[in-house]
């Protein structure tokens, strides 16, 4: 198996399993609302075709998401896993967000099998990784912010590739190095350099290693959104 690791979304990343990470929040925040009970989640890129999906399903969905890290205006949902845990306001959970739901369309059209990432559901997520790549590329994709770098998505890829074992690509050794600098993960997560200020809490819960053993996929595509269900 060989692990390759892309640290944005725009760096080319074809592979048999995809593991896209935006680890504060989107996809510790999908992980957590499935564990919580929510039937599916439904990623879109943008904030008109996550209003539009919600008015198809009739009251079936909640929309949530976040630009910038705040709550989008209107929608009834922000992009909090810590919020998603306290169970399901639906069944279908519609999520928009600055950077993780594009990424996560993008890894559909170039990955076999996409999975979601965090540091949430990392043991669980590694098994299902190694069993869904059956020896093939498994690609860390890291959704970073607004199309360049950044260092806590990397830092959980990091964790990722080291669980994974296998041949690693350049990029791979480099997240590994990264996340062995930081023993404590929440040290990892705030060695980020951006984002508003109000996410500490956030940030306090994405760093939990484990806490989950749901493992969102791919599963089809809803019109223009990704469903993922665990």
């Amino acid at each position: 198996m060989r692990v390759h690791v892309a640290f944005t979304p725009g760096e080319s990343a074809t592979a048999s399993v995809g593991i896209v990470v935006d680890v504060v929040r989107a996809t510790s925040s999908i992980a957590q609302a499935l564990a919580a009970g929510y039937e599916r989640v439904l990623c879109c890129r943008e904030i008109d075709e996550a209003n539009a999906l919600r008015a198809e399903l009739h009251g079936e969905a909640v929309v949530g998401g976040e630009r910038n890290g705040v709550v989008v205006e209107g929608f009834d949902v922000g992009a909090s896993p810590r919020e998603f845990a306290q169970g399901p306001r639906a069944k279908s959970l519609i999520l928009s967000t600055t950077n993780g739901t594009a990424t996560i369309l993008t890894a559909v059209d170039h990955c076999e099998t996409v999975l979601i990432g965090s540091l949430l559901n990392l043991s669980a997520l590694v098994e299902t990784a190694k069993a869904a790549a059956a020896g093939g590329d498994v690609a860390v994709i890291c959704a970073g912010y607004k199309g360049a770098f950044a260092f806590d998505d990397a830092y959980c890829a990091g964790k990722i590739v080291e669980a994974l074992g296998g041949v690693r690509s350049d990029a791979a050794i480099a997240a590994a190095l990264v996340a062995q600098a930081y023993p404590d993960p929440l040290e990892g997560l705030n060695a980020r350099t951006y984002g508003p200020p109000g996410l500490e809490d956030d940030i306090v819960y994405c760093a939990q290693i484990d806490l989950l053993t749901t493992v969102p996929r791919f599963t089809r595509m809803v019109g223009r959104a990704a469903e993922i269900t665990a």
